[in-house]
């Protein structure tokens, strides 16, 4: 792919503060920046996520059916995990700083900080990645729909489902009382708003590698510049 630009117009960008681009903020530690040809219109095929997770949160279940994601590990660690199409198989990586991990394109696929100060980088080949979110394939499927594919019973889904009402992107939400987040029982401080729920200490799990295993089928407010989505499939802004 060539990228054809009038390199002597004064209107081409070389620079770009990522701090500033934000896409999503749950509180002062778990948040993620972007940048894309949409803040710096110099960039060829390529585009990134800067992502900051403190230790139990996760960058909810998601594909991208527009570019490959490859995760970079900066510091602190993590567990990427993708599930295999073409063999139905749920792999998990754990990365430390100076790993990665590769995301094929449109491949069903989620991140979990196992320590503090945890800082990926997730680099696409695609100028604008777009993103399907699990939140929003969750909230805006049809009860009806679900119940009657999977023999579900409809208003046991449709009350299990209830809490997810926009875009999750970094999970549990802030108000969630049932996730596993590190850190004792303290004040809680004030974070844009919201009470920051602290819940019992999340299990580290040790830093190995693990092995593939064959994927069971499953049975059974946003902060920032990004808005609630509406529909899917969506661009990240």
């Amino acid at each position: 792919m060539t990228l054809y630009l009038d390199y002597k117009s004064p209107s081409i960008q070389y620079f770009d503060d990522v701090n500033r681009n934000r896409l999503f903020t749950k509180d002062g530690q778990n948040y993620i920046n972007v940048l894309s040809t949409q803040t710096l219109n110099s960039l060829d095929n390529v585009s990134l996520l800067d992502i900051f997770l403190s230790q139990g949160n996760v960058v909810e279940p998601h594909y991208h059916q527009n570019a490959a994601e490859l995760v970079y590990c900066v510091s602190g660690a993590a567990n990427v995990s993708f599930i295999n199409p073409f063999t139905n198989e749920v792999s998990t990586y754990h990365i430390m700083p100076g790993q990665v991990t590769n995301i094929p394109q449109g491949w069903w696929h989620w991140e979990m900080a196992t320590a503090d100060n945890t800082h990926l980088i997730a680099i696409f080949n695609a100028p604008i990645p777009e993103v399907i979110l699990g939140s929003d394939i969750l909230r805006l499927t049809p009860s009806d729909v679900m119940a009657h594919t999977y023999c579900l019973n409809e208003g046991q889904w449709r009350e299990t489902v209830s809490p997810i009402q926009t875009s999750t992107f970094i999970g549990p939400p802030v108000n969630c009382h049932q996730g596993h987040i590190q850190g004792q029982m303290q004040p809680q401080p004030q974070v844009y708003g919201y009470q920051l729920p602290y819940q019992q200490p999340y299990q580290q799990p040790q830093p190995q590698m693990m092995q593939p295993q064959m994927m069971q089928p499953p049975y059974g407010q946003t902060q920032g510049m990004y808005p609630s989505a509406q529909g899917y499939p969506q661009q990240y802004w």
